[in-house]
């Protein structure tokens, strides 16, 4: 008798939970979502640039010149 084959990935199934796009439950082929348009859909909202990072405004201080750097001389 043979023995039945191992799965390749031995990381625990992720549980299933609501699609961010839909609110259906995920699948894990396509985990977080339930579907590849889900999956699409939110791919072409980044590119859109619907979800964006909040840039950190600069102070003032952090805005002057830079200090120079040492030159062979100043050592």
């Amino acid at each position: 008798m043979s023995e039945p084959p191992r799965p390749t990935d031995s990381r625990p199934a992720k549980p299933p939970r609501p699609c961010p796009i839909c609110r259906k439950m995920s699948l894990a082929p396509y985990h977080p979502f339930c579907s590849k348009r889900c999956a699409d859909v939110d791919l072409s909202r980044w590119f859109a640039g619907v979800y964006a990072a909040p840039a950190a405004e600069q102070d003032d201080d952090e805005t002057e010149t830079p200090p120079r750097a040492l030159d062979e001389g100043d050592r």
